[in-house]
């Protein structure tokens, strides 16, 4: 079974736009729609599980319906305190509907709008081949290392440089038996992708993402996708 974990159980409070930043509208439509819509494009996906804080569940439900989209795939969850809490969460609601341990999970950032049904075709074929995988894009920028507060340490050499994006996917049952053994703090500072590679070095398939998949953050993030889908 191919399921996907659709994060949007953040409050954004970077974005500072007095809601949720899934309900904000960018070109006419709420954020989580614009991904949401990308996953429904995606024929082979089982399940769409859109988590949500615990008071915007109704919401996020209504909205939803709002927009008619009415696919029985979806379904809304409650979201955690943390993301990999979340995605626990997503996980547990797989295993109480009885999908096999061995299903994929992708997992998407709701606010990464401009995700493409490529984009997550590819991170599910990546999956299936390595047992994890993430997309990701070059590094364009010189990165400094500062070990030491306010004092340049190492600058690491870019062509080995990538920076992650999510679609990440990953076999359930692999995570599972990694995130058990994991402390607190690992588990925050930890993306999924990531808990594979550090704990157990399992290979993660790297496919190419997109430089428009960035993910609204800030306002200005906002100005420059309204300009995007409103060309």
């Amino acid at each position: 079974m191919i399921c996907a974990a659709l994060l949007a159980g953040g409050i954004g409070t970077r974005l500072d736009v007095g809601m949720p930043k899934q309900f904000y509208l960018i070109a006419d439509k709420p954020i989580l729609i614009h991904s949401l819509e990308a996953f429904l494009k995606v024929e082979e996906m089982d399940e769409i599980i859109v988590s949500s804080p615990k008071e915007c569940i109704n919401k996020t439900k209504d909205v939803i319906k709002e927009y008619e989209l009415t696919d029985p795939r979806i379904t809304v969850i409650e979201g955690g305190k943390r993301r990999s809490d979340t995605i626990l969460n997503s996980i547990n609601y797989t295993l109480e509907n009885d999908y096999p341990k061995d299903s994929i999970m992708v997992t998407h950032d709701a606010a990464r709008i401009f995700v493409t049904p490529q984009l997550i075709k590819d991170s599910i074929r990546y999956a299936k081949q390595y047992g994890a995988a993430s997309a990701v894009i070059p590094a364009t920028d010189v990165i400094f290392e500062s070990k030491k507060q306010g004092i340049l340490t190492d600058v690491p050499d870019r062509q080995y440089l990538l920076q992650s994006q999510t679609p990440q996917s990953f076999n359930i049952n692999h995570y599972l038996e990694i995130y058990s053994d994991l402390s607190d703090e690992e588990i925050d500072k930890l993306d999924e992708a990531m808990i594979l590679f550090h704990m157990r070095g399992h290979e993660i398939g790297l496919f190419e993402g997109d430089r428009t998949n960035f993910k609204v953050t800030r306002p200005s993030d906002i100005k420059i996708a309204n300009a995007m889908l409103r060309g």
